[in-house]
């Protein structure tokens, strides 16, 4: 597994996305979770939505109920949060170190 950022995310801020090497998601980046099953099905969870009181508790018994059934998982990442981010807290260390 690639610890690169998917193709999508960089294209969205490529002077500062190519090189980031990542290994591991804070949950309020996420935007929604595809896992592919056995049997062929695609399930795109919201994790905001209002099933979703605590996201990290509700994937983890996502996960831990259909452990034997899933093959694949994505998880799809707000860049558009990510770099607002970024740029928000490079700007306060930049203002911090004058």
């Amino acid at each position: 597994m690639s610890d690169k950022l998917p193709q999508e995310i960089i294209n969205h801020w490529p002077e500062i996305f190519e090189d980031i090497e990542i290994k591991a998601v804070p949950i309020e980046y996420l935007e929604s979770v595809n896992v592919y099953f056995e049997n062929g099905d695609i399930w795109e969870i919201d994790i905001h939505g209002p099933e979703f009181n605590d996201a990290e508790e509700s994937l983890n018994a996502f996960f831990e109920e259909y452990d034997d059934t899933i093959v694949k998982v994505d998880f799809k990442i707000d860049s558009q949060r990510v770099k607002s981010d970024v740029v928000s807290r490079v700007h306060s260390f930049i203002k911090k170190r004058k």
